[in-house]
């Protein structure tokens, strides 16, 4: 299982960029999927999730700026930012878990430990 983040950069406030996911020997299709970021100091948090069953989920600070999709046939998520804020900046991490039969897609992604495979990560810096 390995999942492989890009797309990251140095982009001036008010930028977009959109980050991407590959998995390999895995299919995504049934798997949640995660977009967490790690700030330095700070703890890592969610920043948008999807599933099939519950579909996405997005923290209040991305909401209305920050979309997150899949491409079946790539095998590959994306989350698209717009309107990046230096508050913004982050390691961003694609992550991908179970879905749990118990708990939604919101719940899983308040939780980093509730993912088991994760990707690099890709480093986002937004800055004047």
């Amino acid at each position: 299982v390995q999942l492989q983040a890009s797309g990251g950069g140095l982009v001036q406030p008010g930028s977009s960029l959109r980050l991407s996911c590959a998995a390999s020997r895995f299919t995504l299709d049934y798997y949640a999927i995660g977009w967490f970021r790690q700030a330095p100091g700070r703890e890592r948090e969610g920043v948008s999730c999807l599933s099939s069953r519950d579909g996405s989920t997005y923290a209040d600070s991305v909401k209305g700026r920050f979309t997150i999709s899949r491409d079946y046939a790539k095998n590959t998520v994306y989350l698209q930012m717009n309107n990046l804020q230096p508050e913004d900046t982050a390691v961003y991490y694609c992550a991908a878990g179970d879905v749990k039969d118990t708990i939604t897609i919101a719940t899983m992604c308040a939780r980093y430990e509730r993912f088991d495979y994760w990707g690099q990560g890709t480093l986002v810096t937004v800055s004047s």
